[in-house]
């Protein structure tokens, strides 16, 4: 009785909670482009990132005009963090008109940020917590996000796309529970709705979902609820945000690192930094009216540079992912367990080819490399393996990763899962704006707030309001899921021999998709560079990245080292920890001779990357004697 009470209790809590999601609806329509700060400005911005010969200004350009930016003349804002958040504050601060630098100590999206769940999600869990603790401040937060996955999708269209996710139901009840839950998810989206989610039978599900369980232990498949979210490339769409921003005006440094604050000698107030360049050892001061602190899980370490006594703001949260073969899970759907053994959501979703498999929410401490434990990997493990048909083996993990999750503190809670991920923006010492917490879906929000708080702290002055709630990243504009039919067409891949000979391969339907949904409408570029320079080789057997891009992206999107490339650029050492190692050699002779690198960079390079690669714990580069799943 007790059970049934409380399972009633809940399709009470949904019914209540749709009335309110109904009338906030309505209330709450989709923002338009021409209340944000339309118009010229915007159009002005477009016409320099369309720009068909349009190219990011070279790293040593940008370096000068961090090291032009002098007390009588400084930067308006300057950017401490390369991730999501600090590239979207670069963005959104230099479209309205201010003078911008952004600094990263390693790459773009070299943290957090290259190593999320890679979805752009609205926030299910979030509903599923307004709804029991009727909260609307959690849905709220829904709102939120549903109106955000829908600006990411649109304004990056060749790095993200909508993914149906399946949810297996093992009795009517949870038939019922999921089919009514997911109905509201659809009621709350309203116009910003991807797909509607509907019911489908155990035999339906079986024939969308071949490696699906129908029978487990005690229970059979009465069928799923399929509804949909976002997917991204996550580290590519940081890197976009980077160059969009550089193309858009913003002085943006990779390899970067702030070593100092400089303050004024009798207000205190932060009026710059000193930073030095990782890759050539100069350090230079660079002053700026306001510095934001968008260093992730790393912004404490900054705001202690500001003072040493400030208190903690971010609780560190680890999630551990996996890569699988494509065989574990279909192309074009994934799978969505919403209640593991220890009550936490895990995902097998296909992405690029293969299948990643996540994840985990536990306290961790910050490092610069988090490596995944292996009891983790075996809990990921575990937990798919009593929802699918096929033997789940250690041995079939290509890559292994874990990311640093920096969730808002809240001081009452009691372990990472009840923090909420929504952001906090905060100036605790005069000159230096922090934003963190949040989350990838709403990065551009989390942005533009960041920048409403340093207008204010800086009394700034800027031309515009925000404008990149309709605007589109680069390679974005006029991008068409059918453009690349003209890379097939029109480019061949001239691949060089062991001997020397250049002879001509054809630009297959694989590659040509490949690059048009990594570099959009920039893929022509890549695709002439492998016709005309005599990179069209692929870099891995069976992955369609090709030696062009380690040219483009040497050129056009600020890689600086062999992991850039290999973990942010392409998205090899996530895909395939193996495959990235064989690549190594190849893609370091092609950075030296972009880069004019002599033979003891390309030896340091060879040996930090294949470091770098040691904290990705593919079956081959990881210990599990004693596991499951062998």
């Amino acid at each position: 009785m007790a059970t049934t009470g409380a399972r009633l209790r809940r399709l009470a809590g949904i019914a209540t909670v749709a009335a309110t999601a109904a009338a906030c609806t309505s209330l709450t329509p989709s923002i338009a482009s021409s209340d944000r700060g339309g118009g010229p400005g915007l159009d002005a911005v477009r016409r320099r990132i369309v720009d068909p010969n349009a190219a990011v200004p070279p790293r040593a350009v940008q370096e000068s005009a961090l090291i032009g930016a002098s007390s009588a003349n400084p930067l308006d804002i300057l950017v401490i963090g390369g991730g999501a958040t600090g590239c979207g504050v670069a963005l959104d601060a230099t479209t309205r008109g201010l003078r911008v630098g952004l600094v990263e100590r390693e790459d773009f999206s070299s943290g957090t940020s290259s190593r999320s769940t890679k979805l752009i999600h609205g926030g299910v869990r979030y509903l599923e917590k307004a709804v029991f603790n009727l909260d609307y401040g959690q849905l709220k937060l829904v709102f939120h996000a549903l109106e955000e996955r829908k600006q990411v999708i649109e304004n990056a269209p060749h790095l993200c796309h909508a993914l149906p996710c399946m949810t297996p139901c093992f009795n009517w009840f949870e038939v019922v529970y999921f089919w009514m839950g997911l109905k509201l998810y659809d009621l709350v989206a309203g116009a910003r709705l991807l797909h509607l989610s509907r019911y489908y039978s155990a035999q339906e599900s079986a024939e969308l979902f071949p490696t699906l369980a129908r029978k487990g232990k005690d229970r059979v498949l009465k069928g799923t609820v399929v509804y949909y979210d976002g997917q991204m490339n996550d580290s590519r769409l940081n890197v976009g945000l980077a160059c969009t921003a550089a193309l858009a005006g913003a002085a943006v440094l990779n390899h970067a690192e702030v070593v100092s604050f400089l303050k004024d000698e009798v207000s205190e107030r932060i009026i710059g930094a000193r930073i030095r360049d990782n890759l050539s050892g100069q350090e230079f001061d660079t002053y700026a009216k306001v510095v934001v602190n968008a260093a992730g899980a790393f912004c404490d370490s900054v705001r202690k540079m500001a003072k040493a006594d400030a208190q903690p703001m971010i609780c560190p949260s680890s999630g551990v992912h996996i890569v699988l073969p494509d065989y574990y899970s279909p192309e074009g759907m994934g799978l969505i367990v919403p209640k593991t053994k220890d009550g936490r959501v895990v995902f097998m979703l296909p992405w690029l080819g293969r299948t990643v498999a996540g994840t985990t929410d536990s306290n961790t401490t910050i490092t610069m490399l988090p490596e995944p434990h292996e009891d983790e990997i075996q809990f990921i493990l575990d937990a798919i393996c009593d929802y699918l048909n096929v033997k789940v083996r250690r041995m079939d993990v290509l890559s292994a990763w874990s990311g640093i999750r920096p969730l808002a503190m809240d001081p009452s809670a009691k372990n990472t899962e009840s923090i909420s991920r929504d952001h906090v923006v905060c100036e605790d010492y005069p000159g230096l704006v922090t934003i963190t917490g949040g989350k990838w879906t709403t990065y551009r929000s989390m942005a533009e707030d960041a920048v409403n708080a340093a207008i204010r702290s800086g009394k700034l002055k800027p031309a515009n309001e925000c404008l990149t709630n309709n605007l589109r990243l680069v390679g974005g504009e006029g991008w068409d899921p059918a453009s690349f039919t003209v890379l097939a067409q029109q480019y061949v891949r001239m691949k060089r021999t062991y001997g020397g000979k250049v002879v001509p391969g054809v630009m297959d339907t694989t590659a040509a998709k490949h690059l048009s949904r990594a570099y959009g409408t920039f893929a022509e570029r890549v695709a002439a560079i492998a016709q005309d320079e005599g990179l069209g080789k692929r870099l891995a057997h069976g992955y369609p990245f090709l030696e062009a891009e380690v040219a483009y992206c040497a050129r056009y999107e600020y890689c600086e080292s062999a992991i850039d490339f290999i973990a942010r650029r392409s998205r090899l050492a996530f895909l395939d920890t193996d495959a990235a190692g064989r690549a190594l050699p190849r893609v370091i002779e092609i950075l030296a001779t972009e880069h004019q690198w002599d033979k003891s960079r390309k030896k340091r390079e060879l040996q930090k990357a294949k470091e770098f690669l040691e904290t990705f714990k593919s079956s081959r580069n990881a210990q599990f004697h004693d596991g499951k799943h062998k």
